[in-house]
This record gives C-alpha cells, structure tokens and sequence, in this order.
C-alpha cells in the first residue's frame, strides 16, 4: 500500500512542474569575409522572469513597458553571451512574434572573422531556470550545410575555459530532454498505461470484473500497440509541423493536449470512448506532435539537414518515450497483484491525472497561473 500511494503521490507531483513549452532561446550566427552576425532571440516571458518587464504587475506585457524595459534587458543579456575572440555590439534591437508568444530580437555584429567554428559561452538565464538552453544555428558563407548547436546555461569560464557548446547527436539528446520534461506528454503516457497490467473478464449477468495479468507479455502486446500508435501519430505531425507544411497556434494546441489527459484519464475511470483505445491514442497522438515540434520549426533549416535532424529529434523522442514505458510497466506489474490495485492506483491515479489536466487546460485557456512553476 505504501509503494501505491507513493505512486499517487508522483503523479501528484508531477502537477507542480510546468507543463508549458520549455524556455529556448534561438541564435542565428552567419560568418563571413566581413566579419560576423548574430541574431538572438529571447522570449519576453523568460526576460519578465529573470529581470521583472511587467511594471504595473497586472499580469500582461505591454509595449510601452517593454520599450522602457529595453536598457535593462540589455544590459541583462549581453555580458550572459561571449564568443571567444570576437567581441560583440549591439546593432540593433527589435519584437518579433512567434507561435508561442513575443520574443526581444537583438541583433550583433562583430568585424573578426573566423577561421574555425567558434567557441561560445553561454549563461542566460542560468540562476533562473535550470532547464533554459540556447538553439544556435551557425552558417558560414560560401558552406550550405550549417552547424547545429544546443547550448545549456553554465557559468562563464574563463577565455582558456572548453565550450559550452555541446558535440554531435544534439537533437538526439533534445529529443530525449524533451519527452522526459515534457511533463504533460508523460502524464497521457501514464494514463494510458494505467490499466495495461489488468485484464476485463465478462462474469455472469454481463458484469465486467478486473483481473491483474498473469504474465508481463500479456500487458506488453496491448501496451505496445498503445504506444506505437502514439508514436505514428505525433510522429506525423511533429515532421508537418516542423516543416511547417501545417501550421496551428500554440494558443490552439496547449490547451487541447491537456484536453487528451483528461479525456485519457477519465476514460480509465468511466469508459467514454465508443472505438478501440488504440484509435483514440492515435488521434490524440496527432495532438500532441503538434506540441513537440516547436524547436525545429524555427530553426529554418535546408532540407537535407532538416530531414537528418527530425530524424534524430524523433529516435531521441522514443527512446525517452522506451525508458518512461519500461519503468512504469515495470512498476505496475509489481503491484497488480494488491487488493486495491484499482481503486487506487487505476482510479486514483486517474483522478489525480484528471484534476492536473483540468488546471492545465483552465491554465492554458484564459492565461492564468494555478499551479507552481
């Protein structure tokens, strides 16, 4: 009883992490003969975290308060970015909006010209949100394919000091980071796999009874169905989306993935679903790969590298998806066998479930805060 009430207390937990898109901020690095330019862009919301743009604390950003916030988050950002031997000024400054909210544009230059791929330091927002990395596509002139990079928020080393840029398979490491933070895309996971270890026997009067599986292979068949029509789905609309060949507003899709979690979940404790669980994962799968697609859609990249980069974001994707499926299933086919396995476990947890999907859609729908960030 103990380790199921620990797992209801996990899913509970879970309801205090943010569910909202992660904090990335996008660098736009081209070098050439001439010298070097550098676009950033940092969105308002994470600027309003680390230096406070909102005067009047009401809760929304204007454009007057951003305009007089402007020698602050300069002032702000600048030290937190260095490149070793190539000092940086600021040229210009700008808004612009992106599907998931406004985001400050700076825009530096510098008159060194490198010969090699650049070493960058990288510190914004680190005493802020551990959870913060920087998205930096580097192009040289005159080279088609360019130079991806994710950057994590560290403490800037001295000139001498290794980069902070990490090496190869980035996107396949993103693509693991993002599944296993993407706190809302773990809980349908959880919902779905909830009632995987137990199996309905019709009894006398066409009454329905739940017994646990006698056998792991007997929830895996059924589980891997779930989880491959999850990963088809939003696999298909994660390389749409990023493409951006179909484009919907984050205003449109947060809030209908924290729909699927409560639908998910209240399908465990009252069936409402008249098809196969598997359709309906599928069709809220094509959801959720909306959600997943928001880094490589701004990377704006040629199609070669795109393709290898999607490719890679997917692999990391379910191999973070794997090791989530492995440890719950694991853990719930230990304690099938409890008396009380579905009232609390199954029904419990899916009430917990319900209830932190509700807030995130509420959340989500009218742009208010109610769980801890």
């Amino acid at each position: 009883m103990i380790r199921v009430l620990l797992l209801v207390v996990a899913l509970l937990v879970s309801a205090g992490a943010q569910a909202h898109k992660a904090s990335d901020a996008y660098l736009q690095l081209t070098a050439g003969e001439q010298g070097l330019a550098l676009r950033w862009d940092i969105a308002l919301r994470d600027l309003d975290a680390a230096i406070g743009l909102d005067a009047d604390e009401d809760g929304r950003l204007t454009w007057g308060e951003v305009r007089s916030a402007w020698p602050r988050i300069e002032a702000y950002a600048l030290p937190r970015l260095r490149i070793d031997g190539c000092p940086l000024r600021l040229a210009s400054h700008g808004l612009e909006r992106r599907g998931d909210g406004a985001y400050a544009t700076l825009q530096l230059e510098s008159s060194c010209v490198l010969k090699a791929m650049p070493v960058l330091h990288y510190a914004l927002l680190r005493d802020v949100d551990p959870t913060h990395r920087g998205i930096a596509k580097l192009q040289f002139t005159g080279e088609r394919a360019p130079v991806l990079r994710l950057l994590e928020p560290a403490a800037m080393p001295a000139a001498s000091a290794q980069p902070v840029a990490t090496g190869g398979l980035e996107f396949l490491r993103d693509g693991i980071r993002h599944i296993v933070t993407g706190y809302d895309h773990v809980l349908f996971l959880l919902c779905l796999l909830l009632p995987a270890v137990l199996r309905r026997e019709d009894g006398p009067a066409r009454q329905s009874h739940w017994k646990p599986v006698e056998r792991v292979s007997q929830a895996l068949l059924p589980v891997l169905g779930i989880v491959s029509a999850f990963t088809v789905a939003h696999s298909v609309t994660l390389g749409l989306a990023a493409a951006k060949w179909v484009v919907l507003p984050a205003s449109l899709i947060e809030p209908a993935i924290a729909a699927t979690i409560v639908l998910a979940a209240l399908d465990n404790v009252r069936p409402i679903f008249p098809v196969r669980r598997v359709v309906v994962t599928f069709a809220f799968g094509l959801i959720h790969g909306f959600g997943l697609a928001g880094v490589l859609a701004e990377l704006n990249l040629p199609r070669t590298e795109f393709a290898l980069a999607l490719l890679e974001f997917n692999v990391g994707l379910e191999l973070g998806q794997l090791a989530i499926v492995i440890v719950a299933i694991g853990l719930l086919f230990a304690l099938r066998q409890r008396p009380r396995y579905r009232a609390w476990v199954v029904r419990g947890g899916s009430m917990a479930a319900m209830a932190v999907g509700a807030l995130w859609l509420l959340e989500r729908t009218v742009n208010v805060s109610l769980l801890p960030v």
